[in-house]
């Protein structure tokens, strides 16, 4: 693979030989390893973790890149349109990227906007309906949202229907 002018030169990480393993990992998946990927790559690949673009933009310029608002975005979207991120769409204006692209679902907290794992459990695919003739199921999205405590007795009983 032929390594582009200023792509293993991190200004994010000093391990180079992290910042080529990403590298490699991008063109496996049809992605240019350009310098500002490799940093958006850096953030969003470095863990499992839930992030808005606008936390995105701020880690990667704040260690250093330098890379816009548009470029943060469509890299993301490239990013979850080739399988290395999943895009959460919580509402319409809040959408999450996801590192952990195994089959897994969601807590979003209403009160304080965390996005935490909810394991699946083995059987819960072979208990979906079947799909339309001429379909077939591309990805099972579950959000369940929550809040941090129930402001009355009314709203516990509610809860209640809910329990998993």
């Amino acid at each position: 693979m032929a390594i582009l002018p200023g792509m293993t030169d991190s200004r994010l990480f000093s391990d180079e030989a992290a910042r080529t393993a990403l590298a490699v990992r991008l063109v496996a998946c049809g992605i240019t390893p350009t310098a500002q990927r490799l940093d958006i790559a850096e953030v969003v690949l470095s863990g499992h973790q839930h992030v808005a673009a606008d936390q995105v933009l701020e880690r990667v310029n704040r260690g250093g890149g330098a890379v816009s608002k548009a470029t943060v975005y469509n890299t993301l979207g490239l990013f979850a349109e080739r399988g290395l991120l999943r895009e959460l769409v919580i509402d319409a204006s809040r959408v999450f990227y996801d590192s952990n692209t195994t089959p897994h679902c969601h807590f979003y907290n209403v009160d304080d906007g965390t996005l935490t794992d909810m394991a699946l459990p083995p059987d819960v695919l072979g208990c979906l309906p079947a799909t339309p003739a001429g379909t077939y199921a591309e990805a099972l999205e579950v959000v369940i949202r929550i809040r941090n405590r129930l402001p009355s007795a009314a709203d516990e009983a509610i809860s209640e229907n809910f329990r998993l």
